[in-house]
């Protein structure tokens, strides 16, 4: 785990190393153990590194393998690097190192473009090629690991989060109006490869790009599982679908025990993570002191702010090593501000401050942890599945909008200045046009197909991406093993839906943990003092919206914020998001990044 940055000339000028360099050295959170840089005529690459898998230096990156002529900077974990190990020196290559990192620079000179196809993990690459000046840069399947970029005519820049491509200079940080329809419309989700900048894109998951010396482009996407029912499965029982996806995931945590450092779990006593600890003690994890966390807060306006009763009773069943920790309300805004800080993209998800706070005190034990990040995309978890049961797929959109859209067309009109308005209603348009693409068999199956390929990526695995790294922590997630996505993706939605959602999951569940931790009401990582804004947090909200820069912008109807602010809890989104804290959010993260 660690952080890249990179520059491509097409201009047959030199790279800017200096550029790299600034990019880079950004990202020292990220990457706080080691650092390199490395340059040739049009290419730059530079790294930080968090040493996690062979700690010694000849792991160190940029890697070279001046032999193949290849030279490549990772960012991320290969979980089957052993395996791809063994399986290239028997086809004569050599290695230098006992690292991931130069199995990838090895499994592209083996394999090339279809090297990612052997790649078991998450991932965000660039390879340079000497003698032909190609550059490759790829994403792993689920876009776990980011990967941004600013291109202009003569010069592409890449880095693994927005603010180190800020740090290169020369983007345009102007707003895009149809990212902001989507932020302000799909629950601050901007898909790629748009982001909330003109200047900066994002590279898709499960995608290849290759830029030619010549200045020619072009990439392939080499993943998009089918979301319905395979032939070979048709027979099988609610049994064998328990059986199959158990031992699915038991693969996907052990494998994510991968390292030469200790590997804890974020536990917050829900379904999802406390099944990654009953499967690690089953793997015997728990005999070697397996580490375990958990955050809480307090309760305001009547909202509970800790699942401690949960948390507990799961780390005394299993034996772990648990630590509990306390946030009062009162310490929020500082975190807040460097949650913000640490945001490759607004994002208004509460949760952000919970991860940020969780890490920060993560990371002072353990460097890798799992997490059940996923499991609801995955298996079918939240509350807008089963009403898509009830429809064809011609009436998905309605029903996937009225459950998750924060506003429609008219609504943005209510909220932006007409000069913010995009044309049309983008977020609308883009998810009738994933719901409606072929490869999902019902209208359950698009919904679970869009929020695992789209909203899983851009809301909650980037957020802990964001909020682990800013400390210096890998964060695994097992739920989205593409194997098990695969599995769980030809899985009848009426297991999943079925028990009020993730049926399956609960029968696996029922196997291992006790009965109080799955029988239970939904829970949310909850932070109470971020949708119920009042005191120094609603200050800092009305702060942000009224600052010169704010002012400056105009993004906002004077009349739409400052009835929000005279009363900040009385819209909410559907999914109990706090419309004022999301609009005040945008503007914190505009003026923590300097854009103008």
């Amino acid at each position: 785990m660690c952080g890249l940055a990179g520059e491509f000339r097409r201009d047959g000028s030199r790279a800017d190393v200096s550029a790299v360099e600034r990019m880079a050295a950004t990202m020292s959170d990220r990457g706080p153990d080691d650092s390199g840089i490395w340059s040739q005529g049009p290419t730059a690459l530079g790294h930080r590194r968090l040493k996690i898998i062979d700690l010694s230096a000849a792991s160190g990156q940029p890697i070279v393998d001046a032999a193949a002529g290849l030279t490549g900077v990772f960012n991320g974990c290969i979980y089957n690097y052993r395996e791809l190990r063994t399986e290239l020196q028997a086809k004569g290559h050599r290695f230098f190192s006992a690292g991931d990192s130069e199995v990838v620079v090895k499994a592209y000179a083996e394999w090339g473009l279809d090297f990612v196809d052997h790649l078991v993990g998450m991932f965000a690459v660039a390879i340079s090629e000497r003698d032909t000046g190609r550059l490759v840069l790829a994403r792993d399947r689920l876009g776990i690991k980011p990967l941004y970029l600013a291109e202009s005519p003569g010069v592409v820049r890449f880095a693994s989060t927005l603010p180190a491509l800020l740090a290169g200079g020369g983007v345009d940080t102007t707003i895009d109006r149809v990212a902001l329809a989507h932020y302000l419309s799909f629950h601050s989700i901007v898909p790629p490869p748009r982001t909330i900048l003109r200047g900066v894109t994002k590279l898709p998951p499960a995608t290849v790009r290759v830029y030619e010396a010549d200045g020619t482009t072009r990439e392939r996407v080499y993943w998009d599982p089918t979301f319905g029912r395979a032939a070979e499965r048709a027979g099988w029982s609610e049994r064998d679908w328990q059986d199959a996806l158990l031992d699915s995931l038991t693969t996907a945590v052990r494998r994510r025990m991968v390292a030469d450092v200790p590997v804890g779990v974020l536990l917050s006593g829900g379904l999802d993570s406390s099944l990654v600890v009953a499967l690690l003690a089953g793997e015997g994890q728990a005999r070697s002191g397996l580490a375990t966390f958990s955050i809480g807060f307090d309760a305001v306006g009547g909202r509970e702010g800790d699942e401690f009763v949960y948390s507990d009773l799961v780390a005394k069943t299993f034996g772990t090593d648990h630590h509990q920790i306390r946030v009062p309300t009162g310490d929020l805004l500082p975190p807040l501000e460097a949650a913000v800080a640490a945001m490759s993209e607004p994002m208004v998800s509460h949760d952000c401050v919970a991860f940020w706070l969780l890490s920060q005190e993560v990371a002072r034990h353990v460097k890798v942890v799992q997490s059940g990040q996923g499991a609801d995309e995955i298996l079918g978890g939240y509350h807008w599945y089963p009403p898509l049961a009830g429809v064809d797929r011609e009436q998905a959109l309605e029903t996937y909008a009225k459950a998750f859209f924060d506003r429609d067309a008219a609504g943005l009109a209510r909220v932006l200045n007409p000069d913010w308005l995009a044309d049309g209603d983008p977020a609308r348009e883009f998810v009738a046009a994933h719901l409606g693409r072929p490869g999902a068999e019902t209208a359950v199956d698009a919904g679970l197909r869009i929020d695992t390929q789209v909203m899983l990526t851009d809301d909650p695995v980037k957020r802990v991406d964001n909020m682990t790294m800013a400390h210096g922590l890998e964060a695994r997630v097992p739920f989205l093993d593409h194997e098990f996505v695969e599995l769980a993706a030809s899985c009848p939605p009426e297991l999943k839906l079925a028990q009020g959602g993730k049926g399956v999951l609960k029968e696996i569940g029922r196997r291992v943990l006790p009965h109080e931790v799955i029988d239970r009401p939904k829970g949310y990582f909850p932070v109470p003092g971020l949708t119920h804004l009042e005191g120094k947090l609603l200050d800092r909200v009305r702060d942000a919206l009224t600052a010169p820069e704010a002012r400056r912008r105009d993004l906002f109807r004077g009349d739409y914020v400052d009835a929000l602010l005279a009363d900040p809890n009385a819209e909410l989104t559907p999914l109990n998001g706090n419309k004022l804290w999301q609009l005040g959010l945008l503007e914190m993260w505009l003026q923590s990044h300097g854009i103008d």
